[in-house]
Formats: structure tokens, C-alpha cells, sequence
């Protein structure tokens, strides 16, 4: 019996008797609307196709729990090996998506078989995108076929990466509303990789589970502002302009790519201990947002949009002219906009107390230089929550469109 069809059984029975902006603060939106409030007991059971115009995970709901990978391609591994790789990774994918146990008791590239961490559970949800960075290219002699948008992003005032933590050649997110269905997840891939490629770096994410919540909200980051108010939405006419590669892709941009994106990643910092310092008035001026309820120091609700030009008593702006909503909003920077699609982290507690925690700042947009960087770059030059914030790790990774039925992730490249 399948993973899913045991969950609906014990349901039936049952029956029966969560900005930062492009800067990592508390402008970077969930990447659409919450979901409707969901009871608890049916979280295991939704599941998300592999197959489609554009890979799982990107319009897909916030997940509560997340991974994300990056590979190295093994030295002497080229584009044979990466396009075995992928038919592997994308198979599993698809057999875990739908609720079914990964490798249907076949061992794996390296010789082992599923524990079944996850077999009493539905798909909850799962979705795994797959991306390239740039070097990549060079390592499956591809690089004539790399994207314009792949370049690399220019260096901030604030960045403090590490180079351990950032890019990387192969990029996986793994999502899921169950820890246990994510965690297998990024076993069974990790296994799969077997020699042809060697984890880079992986970083382990959260946010609020579905139906925690009495009606559907905005979710909160480690910092407790509401998180998620100005996303781009799907709704919206030029969506699909400002998030994915059209099916005619444009000069610079390679025929694989439609229908996909661009994934911008960091890992930030936020400096807690500092901002738990400032009073609520001080952190809302920081942000220009209620903390209540995240609407704007105008006035209204969350989805309000502020009054920009709006003098207090004392003659100064009511939203302060650094203040984080005014400066990522897209107004402020020639429309540039990207879908943000974040986890919170918390990597433990420094011997001094300090926590290691913040936002894996994941952001989506049909050209990285169109989206992230000029939103980023205003922020560098002087954005009130950069005091509180540090960026630590950053990758850019490009992310075709799905496969189609038959075809694993990346095959228009690899066999092209």
C-alpha cells in the first residue's frame, strides 16, 4: 500500500469515529497568499505534480520545512555523468512526490536501501527543484550554452560570504509540511548523487505549519514582523514577465531555459540579540510596518499601500526615508521585482548565547539583474535594517522549466 492511500485510510477512519527585502529583512514575502487554513489531520495527504510548465516549488505555498543543497560535480565527472545524475534525481523526485517510497526497494547509486523514514506518511506536500550554477557549464563543456543572467552577481558593502557556503554546480530545494517527508527527501538524493557529485553545502530551514494558525495569515520571521504582505502574485498580468523565462526566451537567454527562472540564495544573518534591543517604535521605523499587524506606519491594513509622501506633526516623513518598506518597495526601484520564497534558520547557540539564526533568503525572477540586484543594491547604500542583518553565504542558480512527461530536469540541455 502506497504511502498515500495508507494516510487516507487512517484519515477516512478517523472520520469515522509562515522581507527581508532582497536584503534579508522583513520585506521578503512568502511567495503567494497563504493557503486556506487546513486541519491538521490532512496536511500528509496534499501532493504537488513534478510535471508541469515550471518546476514544483516556486508558486508552490510556503512549506514549513525545507533544505537546501548544493553539489560539486566529482573531479572527472562531466556532462555523462551529470545527465545520469539528473535521470536519477528526477526520477526519485517524481516517486516521492506522489507519496511512494523512494527506489521501490532498489538500492541506490551507492549500494544502500530506503530506511523508510517516511513510510507511514503522505507526500505532505513535497516538492524538490533542481538548479545549475555557473560553474557547472564549464565542468560538462555546456558553457557556450550558459545564460547571459548567469553571471556573476556583483559584490555588496554588506556581504560577509563565506565561499564554502555559496554557489556550487548542481542546487536542490527540498520543501515539504512534514519534517520527516523533507528529511528523506534529502537522504534519498544525497544517496543518489553516489560518485558522480559531492555535497557542497546544505542548509536546513523552517517556517509556520499550515492550519497552526485559527484563519489563514501572513507568516513571521525570527524577527517577528509579518513577512509576507508585497509578493508578486500569480494573479497579477505580468506575473509570469517578471518570475519566468518566456517560452521564446530572449538574445542571451538559451531555448532550455524557458519556462524556467532564477534563484537567488543567501543565507542572513539576523543580528537578534542587537535588534530584541530596540523598542517596538524603533523597530516599526526600522521596518516602516506595524508590527501588529504589518500594515504600513500610514495607516490601513497589510495590504495597504503607504503613503510614501506623508508628513507626521513634526514635519518628517511618517515612514522614515531609510526605513526597509521604503526602500525595497518596487516604486522605489524602477519596478524591479522578484518573488520571495524564504525559510528561517536556526543553527544553534553560540558559546557567548548569541543565536545562529535568520532567513535562507530565496528569491525567483525571469533575470537576476531585472530583479535581486538593483533592489539589493539600493539597499546597500542605506537601508535601516542593514545594522541588523549580515549576509553570510549567496549562490545563483539557473532552474529550467519541468520536465516533461518522460524527460528528467535539465534533459533540453544535457541532450541538446
Amino acid at each position: 500500500m502506497s504511502r498515500r492511500r495508507l494516510l487516507g485510510t487512517a484519515g477516512a477512519a478517523g472520520a469515522t469515529g509562515l522581507a527581508l527585502g532582497a536584503a534579508g529583512g522583513a520585506g521578503a514575502y512568502a511567495a503567494s497568499r497563504p493557503a486556506p487554513a487546513t486541519a491538521l489531520t490532512s496536511v500528509g495527504t496534499d501532493s504537488v505534480p513534478f510535471h508541469g510548465a515550471h518546476q514544483p516549488g516556486i508558486t508552490t505555498p510556503p512549506h514549513s520545512r525545507g533544505h537546501l543543497i548544493a553539489f560539486d560535480l566529482a573531479p572527472g565527472a562531466g556532462r555523462k555523468e551529470a545527465a545520469a545524475l539528473l535521470r536519477r534525481w528526477s526520477a526519485t523526485a517524481q516517486t516521492l512526490m506522489a507519496g511512494e517510497p523512494a527506489g521501490g526497494g532498489v538500492a541506490g547509486a551507492d549500494g544502500s536501501h530506503d530506511t523508510g523514514i517516511a513510510l507511514d506518511a503522505g507526500p505532505s506536500s513535497l516538492t524538490v527543484t533542481f538548479g545549475f550554477g555557473r560553474t557547472f557549464f564549464d565542468r560538462t563543456g555546456l558553457a557556450a550554452r550558459r545564460p547571459a543572467a548567469l553571471d556573476p552577481l556583483p559584490a555588496f558593502s554588506s556581504d560577509h560570504l563565506d565561499a564554502g557556503r555559496s554557489d556550487g554546480d548542481l542546487w536542490i530545494q527540498i520543501g515539504s509540511n512534514d519534517a520527516l517527508v523533507a528529511f528523506h527527501a534529502l537522504r534519498a538524493l544525497q544517496k543518489d548523487a553516489g560518485a558522480a557529485a559531492r555535497v557542497r553545502w546544505q542548509m536546513n530551514g523552517f517556517n509556520r505549519t499550515p492550519g497552526a494558525t485559527p484563519h489563514p495569515m501572513t507568516s513571521r520571521n525570527l524577527m517577528g514582523q509579518i513577512d509576507g504582505t508585497g509578493n508578486p502574485k500569480p494573479s497579477e498580468p505580468d506575473f509570469d514577465r517578471r518570475i519566468f523565462v518566456p517560452a521564446t526566451p530572449a538574445a542571451g537567454t538559451p531555448s532550455w531555459m524557458a519556462g524556467g527562472s532564477y534563484a537567488v540564495v543567501r543565507r542572513i544573518r539576523m543580528l537578534l540579540d542587537d535588534w530584541e534591543k530596540l523598542t517596538l517604535t524603533k523597530q516599526e521605523q526600522v521596518i516602516g510596518r506595524r508590527k501588529s499587524d504589518g500594515a504600513p506606519l500610514t495607516g490601513g491594513s497589510e495590504t495597504t499601500d503607504p503613503d510614501l509622501d506623508r508628513l507626521g506633526p513634526d514635519g518628517k516623513p511618517v515612514i522614515p526615508g531609510n526605513a526597509h518598506a521604503r526602500i525595497s518597495t518596487p516604486e522605489a526601484n524602477g519596478g524591479a521585482a522578484m518573488l520571495r520564497r524564504p525559510f528561517s534558520f536556526h543553527d544553534g547557540i553560540g558559546p557567548d548565547g548569541t543565536p545562529d539564526a535568520g532567513l535562507l533568503f530565496v528569491c525567483w525572477q525571469a533575470d537576476p539583474l531585472k530583479g535581486f540586484v538593483p533592489v539589493q543594491r539600493k539597499l546597500d547604500r542605506g537601508d535601516a535594517l542593514s545594522a541588523f542583518i549580515r549576509h553570510e553565504a549567496s549562490g545563483l542558480f539557473a532552474v529550467p522549466g519541468a520536465a516533461r512527461e518522460g524527460e528528467y530536469v535539465g534533459q533540453r540541455l544535457l541532450e541538446s
